[in-house]
């Protein structure tokens, strides 16, 4: 056998293409050369391979050796391909059975010892190769997180001479069961923060639980210390818990970038805080190699923006298209990249660009020029606006004992399944046919809804989304139709409209 064909896939996204590996040896001088797109760490595999084969006492064939990653027009980087070129070859060279790589696909970087190395985005393609039935050999150290996919032909190998033995059928791999049970996992973790060391402000944390049932976004208005970022900390606690599937697409994200995720608390909700000095690629994705970015590392999660008039105004602008769809494309010459980003926005400010409330220096014409800084159609999507006032000391020094996450979260989750039970998707995901057919208004509440509309100048976008709100407040209180006190009670959630309205009136 001189030629061989070997599986594997490519990093692009979370999903995965299929890239064979394709090994000829032909007769002439003794040469390595990939084709395919490769970039250079690819190209550097030749190297690795070579060594790897030698350490592992395999004969490395001294002949013309062509390797094509097909298909050709896919960019192809990392070290991920070693292991199915160096199968390849030894197919190729008659070191190995052809059929025994049937159906299977292989990942690995080759240390020049032999060892196998972990890889980066391994969930992904664990998942792709669960989807059409194939055998994924994967190095050792990648087996904790592939695990979390619960497929049971991933076999994990921590040395080329040890695949090779399970392959020609010498010596089995043994399968090994680490999964986290699933009653365990979906419990909140330990380490989450609970709403009641948050002293007072009832009416924020009432606009919190609004937003955790119905995956709206929010904005916090108010001077320091009013406890704006301890109520966004303790977000993901009031949250419903994640499905198994949403939990493995979060982990797919975060194995793109190789960052560690917590197998005790794979299932708890993500949290990411970017600092404003971010980038608009840092918060959204991006690069020559396209990768993902703040907003998708939050998918199914919160993104939490403090001082947000700080934030470059077209970084915010950035946010306005994946906050309505839940994905951002990147698009790139080479190539384009679709990423999940289905987040729930908290957002934070202080009216005053002073960076007090209260203090006077500050004319009405500087607070607006700072709040300017954040565009319109951006505020549009942003569903709960709060101001949460100075508390008073009598409300510090308060021994009343404060509603806890668990307490609010039981709530959150009742209202949650009656909307996904009606619906299958949260509020803030209706679209405008779905508003009509889930989101029935009764004369008396559409006629308020309409003074209100007229009165405050509301958008189109801004008008449903305060239904979706209404829709969210009703399935809290367990009732089926819209009411009066319903609507109120989204309207009294527009505190940055009214703020921008008494400036400019000022």
């Amino acid at each position: 056998m001189s030629l061989a064909r070997i599986l594997t896939r490519a990093q692009v996204g979370i999903e995965s293409p299929v890239v064979t590996v394709e090994v000829h040896l032909s007769n002439g001088l003794p040469s390595f050369n990939i084709v395919g797109l490769p970039e250079t760490s690819v190209k550097e595999s030749k190297e690795r391979v070579r060594s790897a084969l030698h350490n592992s006492n395999f004969i490395f064939p001294e002949q013309r050796i062509t390797v094509n990653l097909a298909p050709a027009d896919l960019p192809k980087q990392g070290g991920r391909y070693d292991l199915a070129i160096a199968v390849g070859i030894l197919v190729a060279s008659g070191q190995l059975n052809e059929q025994a790589t049937q159906g299977c696909e292989f990942y690995g970087e080759l240390a020049l010892n032999g060892e196998i190395r972990a890889v980066t985005a391994i969930i992904p393609v664990v998942m792709a190769a669960k989807r059409e039935h194939h055998t994924c050999y994967i190095p050792e150290e990648n087996l904790g997180m592939a695990q979390l996919v619960e497929y049971q032909q991933c076999i994990a190998a921590n040395t080329l001479h040890a695949l090779w033995l399970d392959l020609s059928g010498q010596s089995s791999l043994p399968f090994k069961e680490e999964r986290i049970p699933i009653s365990s996992a979906n419990t909140l973790s330990s380490t989450q923060m609970d709403m009641s060391d948050v002293k007072g402000q009832p009416m924020a944390k009432r606009a919190l639980e609004i937003a955790a049932a119905g995956g709206h976004n929010i904005l916090f208005l108010g001077p320091p210390g009013t406890g704006k970022s301890m109520l966004a900390q303790r977000m993901p606690g009031i949250m419903p818990n994640m499905s198994i599937e949403q939990a493995l697409q979060t982990a797919a994200v975060y194995s793109l970038t190789g960052k560690q995720l917590s197998l005790e608390n794979w299932r708890s909700r993500p949290f990411r805080a970017p600092h404003h000095t971010c980038s608009a690629v840092a918060l959204v994705g991006g690069s020559s190699n396209p990768r993902p970015g703040e907003i998708s590392l939050a998918h199914n999660g919160v993104l939490f923006l403090d001082e947000l008039p700080e934030y470059e105004r077209k970084v915010l602008d950035s946010l306005r298209e994946p906050m309505e769809t839940g994905q951002v494309t990147i698009s790139r010459a080479a190539q384009q990249v679709d990423f999940p980003a289905c987040f729930q926005l908290i957002a934070a400010l202080n009216p005053s660009p002073t960076g007090c409330h209260t203090d006077k220096r500050a004319s009405p014409e500087q607070v607006l020029r700072y709040l300017s800084k954040i565009s319109g159609p951006f505020v549009d999507r942003i569903d709960l606006q709060i101001e949460l006032p100075r508390l008073s000391t009598q409300e510090l020094q308060s021994s009343k004992p404060e509603v806890t996450s668990e307490q609010i979260r039981s709530r959150v989750e009742a209202a949650f399944s009656t909307a996904l039970s009606r619906q299958g998707k949260a509020n803030a995901r209706l679209t405008t046919r779905e508003i009509e057919l889930y989101c029935t208004l009764s004369p008396d509440v559409a006629q308020l809804l309409a003074r209100a509309t007229e009165k405050l100048n509301l958008s189109p976008r801004s008008y449903h989304r305060i239904i979706k709100v209404a829709r969210t407040i009703a399935d809290l209180s367990h009732r089926t139709e819209i009411t009066v006190p319903d609507l109120k009670e989204a309207l009294s959630y527009r505190a940055f409209e009214r703020l921008l309205g008494q400036l400019t009136y000022s």
